[in-house]
């Protein structure tokens, strides 16, 4: 039955496509499989920098979780900052791979048309565009290039794209492609209408015979052809090239108004690979039908989510932060002539048969990412842990940071909590016992570590000590502990399900080395040497030194196991509390003696107005909910609200920091159903304040499970009652398997707080002290 909220959504959808684009490259409003697309902004989180992140993200035109990612290029080749909002020019329209602008890209090449006097070299031939002549969507890009009077379009496929060019008319039409730095090749076939070649740029993580294959089928005879070699050297009339960076030009007369297509596909396999992912993935496909297809693929994935609100940024922002989350780890296997998966592996540099995904920091997405695939994606998790047990068999470790191999980036060993999460939620497919030998490897080896941030590092010290030391040349090593600890504690909730008692007791009991950083005098989390002394001075306001991009203030909290453990060195639950509360209540004081500069995380927080809370970085984006474990669920309920509502917009700058391979839209996503994955491995998601009046989730399972909020509006943030599946329901957290098992979760809100809903001892979530 559709209800009047409903019917609103429709009618707002409807005007969004009657003036949201050209009739010619629309949809029928009347066309459902395009709906929820008109939510999605990818310019959300564009308009950052070095110094300044609203998101760090660019407009990734691709499939959900595809191979390859196309977005425009305002900067330079080789500039972590692809796209800048605010930039005027545009340099090409690049396939990319980038997970970040820290980890920067690799195997990118693009494609650039210019008209008149021939400008190819990347300066040049920049022409001036307008946000006013651009469409941005998940499933289709598209820029009117002024100073060449031509339109250029895309539309992807996972592992090709579509390219549609609008001439002018002119003598002097081109298409360049630039095959980038670092080693590449081209070869113009005119008699087939082709560039074949290969681009090698990376930004490490890769074997020495790593190459990106591609090959470009145009539908218009070439009249020119031209290559250029390294230093930009213009070779005229040739059609092969190869060295350092190297390009290609065809050129040709158009008539006003014509159009040119480009059919492209690349392989980290072979030529032969890339010949075969086009014919496979567009083949005869016309523009306007492969770009059907990529909005069939993405609605498919952004309606098991149905949202129903009047607010209309609202809805933005929950389906552009979806789109985020639906893009990491990308795929990087293909399928052979045979169509058995292979894959090129980034670790061994050989075809490997099986599953294999990369481009993603555990330390950010172990959080809410990876609990979200194992909600919704089950079946691609499932891909995903195979994946892993291939990387650990060809590298001899899991991964913690890949792009595409192993990149020395961020600190833990949070593979073990997206492994056990996994397992412990019903996955099944995947090779348990190899995945918990490679966990263990983390946890005990030292020797032979690929890179510092895969393993872990100190964990001799750690083993010895129960700690990581301030004084033996580790950076970040209180971070490390308590991240370590709670790895920990995933392996031995692995280990209990397999069976593995004497196991699951010792990581139990190794879980608890968060006591040792602990320091009763201040309440903190703080340093210590390998002389078991506190480091000195101490000053919970600096940033990095013992922890990673946040301060003591932020990492205290990294006791996602054991929040009841924490309470209990704190003192009880009115000292907990107050120490949250000293959080977001002092002002936004730092020292940033450490970096020597302000680094762009610490500006974040400055300018939020939320005191010392960092949400725009990863280590504190749970601490919010951990006032349902001291019995004052209504301060968490309150700054949820004040969270979702504050610091995320649909807009350019929408983003309150990195949005970080998902990872913050994530947090978005879940807080607004009304939970979160405090601890992932503990099956429990923890109550929060619902953002919408209805969701309702489409499981993979079949099922269904509806979330409602009565009551509900921008000034009515507290629960006052809560019912599951028509039952009285009076905790702070839902069991991973309730919703799998589908049904209600029914919330009636208001404008002050209920101090008597869900404060007993038994509404509290899982804590390891708890249960032990």
């Amino acid at each position: 039955m559709i209800n009047k909220t409903k019917l609103i959504l429709l009618a707002l959808t409807a005007l969004i496509y009657a003036c949201g684009e050209k009739s010619t490259n629309t949809f029928s409003k009347d066309d459902s499989k395009t709906e929820l697309l008109a939510y999605v902004n990818p310019l959300m989180g564009t308009d950052s920098d070095f110094s300044l992140s609203n998101g760090n993200t660019y407009p990734a035109i691709a499939t959900p979780w595809g191979m390859n990612f196309w977005t425009p290029m305002t900067n330079k080749m080789g500039d972590g900052w692809t796209y800048g909002y605010d930039d005027k020019t545009i340099r090409g329209i690049k396939q990319t791979h980038q997970p970040s602008p820290w980890i920067n890209d690799y195997a990118a090449f693009s494609f650039m048309p210019v008209v008149g006097d021939l400008k190819y070299k990347e300066d040049e031939r920049a022409s001036y565009f307008s946000h006013k002549a651009e469409t941005v969507r998940p499933d289709y890009y598209s820029v009117y290039l002024a100073d060449y009077d031509v339109t250029a379009e895309v539309t992807p496929t996972s592992r090709a794209a579509q390219f549609r060019f609008t001439f002018p008319e002119t003598d002097s039409a081109y298409i360049l492609l630039d095959a980038f730095f670092k080693g590449s090749m081209v070869k113009i076939l005119p008699e087939e209408q082709k560039i074949v070649g290969y681009c090698r740029n990376n930004s490490g993580g890769v074997p020495e015979n790593f190459h990106n294959y591609f090959v470009a089928q145009f539908d218009k005879p070439f009249e020119t052809t031209h290559t250029w070699g390294d230093n930009w050297s213009l070779l005229e009339n040739s059609t092969d090239n190869k060295g350092e960076h190297v390009g290609a030009i065809i050129g040709f007369k158009t008539k006003k108004g014509e159009q040119v297509t480009v059919k492209v596909a690349s392989s980290f396999i072979s030529q032969e690979q890339a010949e075969l992912n086009l014919d496979r993935e567009i083949g005869k496909d016309t523009f306007d039908e492969t770009k059907e297809k990529a909005a069939v693929a993405w609605e498919k994935e952004l309606s098991r989510i149905a949202v129903a609100s009047n607010n209309l940024d609202q809805l933005r922002t929950f389906y552009s932060c979806l789109y985020r989350v639906l893009l990491f780890p990308r795929t990087f296997y293909e399928m052979d002539a045979e169509n058995n998966v292979v894959h090129y592996s980034p670790y061994n540099g050989k075809v490997e048969a099986g599953y294999m995904f990369t481009d993603n920091g555990f330390w950010d997405t172990f959080r809410a990412v990876f609990p979200f695939f194992n909600m919704m994606y089950p079946e691609l998790n499932t891909q995903i842990m195979e994946g892993l047990a291939n990387t650990y068999k060809e590298s001899g470790w899991l991964p913690e940071w890949a792009s595409p191999g192993h990149r020395d980036c961020m600190i833990g060993s949070n593979s073990a909590p997206i492994i056990a999460d996994a397992h412990l939620n019903g996955l099944s497919g995947f090779d348990k016992e190899i995945l918990l030998e490679a966990m263990l490897k983390n946890a005990t080896v030292s020797q032979g570590r690929p890179v510092n941030s895969v393993g872990r590092a100190g964990i001799d010290y750690y083993n010895e000590l129960g700690y990581v030391p301030y004084d033996v040349n580790i950076h970040e090593n209180a971070a490390r502990t308590l991240e370590y600890a709670y790895a920990d504690f995933t392996i031995a909730q692995m280990a209990k399900s397999m069976g593995k008692e004497d196991l699951a007791n010792k990581y139990f009991q190794k879980s608890l080395n968060y006591k040792n950083l602990f320091d009763p005098e201040t309440n903190w989390m703080r340093g210590k040497n390998q002389d078991g002394t506190f480091q000195e001075p101490f000053n919970p306001l600096k940033w990095g030194d013992a922890f990673t991009e946040g301060n003591s203030l932020h990492y205290t909290w990294s006791v996602f196991h054991d929040v009841q453990g924490l309470i209990g060195l704190m003192g009880g639950e009115e000292s907990f509390v107050g120490k949250l509360d000293d959080v977001f209540n002092m002002p936004p004081k730092f020292d940033a003696s450490y970096y020597g500069f302000t680094i762009h995380e610490i500006r974040e927080m400055q300018i939020a107005n939320m005191g010392n809370y960092a949400h725009g970085n990863q280590p504190i984006q749970h601490m919010i909910y951990l006032y349902n474990y001291a019995k004052q669920p209504w301060k968490t309920q309150e700054k949820i609200r004040e969270v979702l509502t504050k610091l995320y917009t649909p807009n350019p700058d929408g983003y309150c920091g990195d949005e970080d391979n998902g990872q913050t839209s994530a947090w978005y996503v879940f807080s607004a159903l009304g939970f979160y994955p405090v601890a992932p491995a503990t099956n429990q998601y923890v109550i929060g304040s619902p953002l919408f009046n209805e969701v309702t989730l489409q499981l993979q399972n079949g099922n269904t499970f509806t979330i409602s909020a009565s009551n509900n509006a921008m000034d009515h943030p507290y629960i006052q009652s809560a019912r599951l599946n028509g039952k009285p329901f009076d905790q702070t957290f839902i069991s991973t398997q309730a919703i799998q098992q589908g049904g209600s979760l029914e919330f009636n809100m208001g404008k002050e707080p209920n101090k008597n809903w869900a404060v007993s001892e038994a509404a509290k979530p899982y804590s390891l002290s708890n249960e032990k």
